[in-house]
């Protein structure tokens, strides 16, 4: 047994308890072990040419998901390709896309979704409109209950973010939410999806490597 092996087996069963309640809550769970393995899987479940959109994230980059949205199999609607004046307009499409590709903020070990949005444009479109919606998680998102969801998100990805987007929040200086007022704030709507009403309309393929913020 090499060192690697107790903690790969440790994150197979976190994986594995978290997909389970996951499907108990009507959203499509799948293990990918690898970055790769999830690139594969999002490959198999967008079927070419249709319409695609996506939230702003870090995990699709790192999934390599976003070379393959640009690939031209698919008909994208990628608001980095287009002026500032027409990004808008891209956002609202994405509420009659096929299918729209996002990550979490957090997942909890209960199956259920925990994310925060400025614009809110991500949290709505995993709501309602788009006919699927696929989430990338790396297992480093997964945590125990709600609770730690919102831990995760003030100490973790919302400093980061703010870092990551050159945003003037006073997080970016001291590393952690100070529940701020500034009109650069990224925290502003926050969306629990407990279940979902659709059956499989939600899918979510937790990943065996740790991915974004």
């Amino acid at each position: 047994m090499t060192n690697h092996e107790p903690m790969a087996l440790v994150r197979k069963k976190l994986i594995e308890r978290t997909a389970k309640k996951l499907e108990e809550n009507h959203m499509t769970a799948y293990y990918a072990p690898t970055l790769e393995d999830a690139r594969k899987l999002v490959q198999e479940l967008l079927p070419k040419g249709c319409t695609v959109a996506c939230g702003g994230s870090m995990t699709l980059s790192e999934a390599g998901i976003m070379d393959l949205l640009r690939s031209g199999d698919y008909e994208f609607y990628d608001r980095e390709a287009v002026p500032q004046e027409e990004i808008d307009l891209v956002l609202r499409k994405a509420f009659f896309a096929d299918c729209y590709l996002t990550s979490c903020n957090a997942v909890t070990e209960q199956g259920e979704l925990y994310n925060v949005d400025g614009n809110a444009n991500r949290v709505a479109a995993m709501t309602y409109g788009p006919k699927s919606v696929i989430c990338v998680v790396g297992y480093n998102k997964i945590v125990p209950d709600l609770e730690a969801a919102v831990a995760r998100v003030e100490q973790v990805a919302a400093p980061a973010n703010a870092v990551r987007l050159h945003k003037k929040t006073p997080c970016t200086v001291t590393g952690r939410c100070e529940d701020c007022h500034s009109p650069d704030r990224i925290c502003c709507t926050t969306v629990i999806h407990r279940q979902q009403r659709v059956p499989g309309r939600i899918k979510v393929i937790l990943v065996g490597e740790e991915l974004g913020y």
